[in-house]
């Protein structure tokens, strides 16, 4: 029998909740403030509390450092979404509003007991696809978690190439939906007049071109997850149809006068500063705290030290099954320069860079550094990549020059036969890595020289 603390000051709510609760067979203590439930018992022999979250004296979020490795259910009246945010950043469990239905109480409790993340001194580890031990990454597996047996909306952020389509997996793969479809769509793929249709669906004459009706992939995702990937780019006419699935529970497709009931968890990602968004009007305020409930921050690969050669070898091994290739090493120079190249284009590089080295590796032991074909110079080694290439950081040309893509690769190819890859920098006024950047957008191979460094 689970032994569960209840903390709320309001006798009447607490003896109702305790009697709901007993009936499903729990065994049930109660408190009416923080200072009265850490004096009377040990709150680490408690399978779970539930806490209101305003309380007399200390707040009921003051109970989740206090109750260790014991989950926190947090309550609140307020019907405060900020609130609800707050108690989730701080390590809430999970937060219910009051007035709280009787069933969604009891489905909560009994998915936070019967989940294996409330086994104490759990040791977090990688989810499929996943590799890495460092130090930044435990604590992202961690966190997942902690939030993937929750219903709770998450939000990923990262630089492009970082691994959130992958977190966004691994969440929903650790939830009590993975038995359900999980439903990914990249908002900045679909053009703009039809991303509307596509995630909410459209009956039959709603636009040109619609000769049949269609549900949409937000009614694909009933049940199990929807994963929004690029959310920055939601249309905001878009946006505001989201908020709505995501306040009232239900959707209305395109054209149609009737809505429909949905049941989904929602993971986004966006590799821009949403708040910043914002703040110039193109991103709803209120969409932003609805999906900020919880946030996973992706660290660059960059950032990750030796995490770095362990996905090497890890992806070296894929793709040499993948293209039944014996399995490969890396030359003691190889290690040494994707130990200290960058990684601008973070894990989408890395994989790049190891399956064109594994297809044209004709040793049949070890993968040479010209394989991987990074372009970077010895100064640039400690530098933080640019992800944003100016325009305005290059050299004005004159009224009858072309255009700055133009005039760069005309630049580029004039110059790169006499001039190294700094230089040329220099005399476009970027770093090298934006240089790099731009190479790799414009598609101009760098033409290596035995007599340039």
């Amino acid at each position: 029998m689970s032994k569960i603390l209840v903390v709320e000051d309001e006798a009447i709510i607490r003896m109702a909740l305790r009697k709901l609760l007993e009936r499903h067979d729990y065994e049930v203590r109660e408190a009416g403030t923080v200072k009265e439930a850490t004096s009377k018992y040990k709150l680490d022999n408690f399978d779970l509390v539930i806490s209101d979250l305003r309380l007399p004296g200390k707040q009921g979020t003051d109970l989740i450092g206090l109750a260790g490795n014991t989950p926190v259910l947090i309550m609140t009246s307020y019907a405060s979404l900020r609130s609800a945010v707050d108690a989730m950043r701080m390590g809430a469990v999970d937060y219910v509003a009051k007035p709280f239905d009787h069933d969604e109480m009891i489905a909560v409790v009994k998915r936070i007991l019967t989940s294996k993340i409330n086994k104490p001194h759990q040791e977090p580890k990688p989810h499929v696809g996943m590799v890495g031990n460092s130090l930044i990454m435990k604590s992202l597996y961690k966190r997942i978690q902690q939030v993937a047996p929750t219903d709770a909306t998450v939000l990923i952020s990262g630089e492009t190439g970082t691994g959130k389509e992958l977190t966004a997996k691994a969440i929903h793969h650790s939830s009590q939906r993975s038995d359900q479809p999980l439903i990914s769509i990249n908002c900045a793929a679909i053009p703009e007049t039809l991303i509307e249709s596509e995630l909410f669906g459209h009956e039959k004459g709603a636009f040109t071109g619609a000769a049949h009706s269609r549900e949409g992939l937000v009614v694909a995702a009933d049940g199990g997850s929807l994963f929004l990937d690029e959310i920055g780019e939601l249309p905001m006419e878009a946006q505001a149809r989201l908020l709505r699935v995501l306040q009232e529970g239900e959707v209305r497709p395109v054209g149609s006068v009737e809505t429909r009931k949905v049941n989904i968890r929602l993971i986004a990602a966006t590799h821009r500063d949403l708040s910043k968004r914002c703040r110039e009007g193109s991103f709803r305020e209120d969409l932003y705290f609805r999906l900020n409930v919880i946030q996973l921050k992706i660290p660059p690969l960059r950032k990750r030290g030796k995490d770095i050669l362990a996905l090497a070898k890890s992806l070296i091994e894929r793709y040499c099954e993948t293209y039944d290739k014996p399995t490969l090493s890396l030359s003691a120079e190889a290690i040494e320069t994707i130990n200290h190249y960058p990684w601008p284009g973070n894990v989408r590089e890395l994989e790049n860079a190891i399956q064109r080295a594994v297809i044209l590796c004709e040793d049949p032991r070890e993968i040479q550094t010209e394989l991987l074909a990074l372009d970077f110079d010895d100064e640039d080694n400690n530098a933080e990549p640019n992800h944003e290439f100016s325009d305005n950081s290059l050299s004005e040309p004159s009224e009858n020059d072309l255009s700055l893509e133009d005039y760069f690769q005309h630049f580029v190819l004039e110059n790169q036969d006499s001039m190294s890859e700094t230089e040329l920098a220099k005399k476009l006024g970027v770093s090298r890595k934006c240089l790099w950047e731009r190479r790799q957008k414009l598609g101009i191979p760098r033409r290596k020289s035995t007599n340039k460094k």
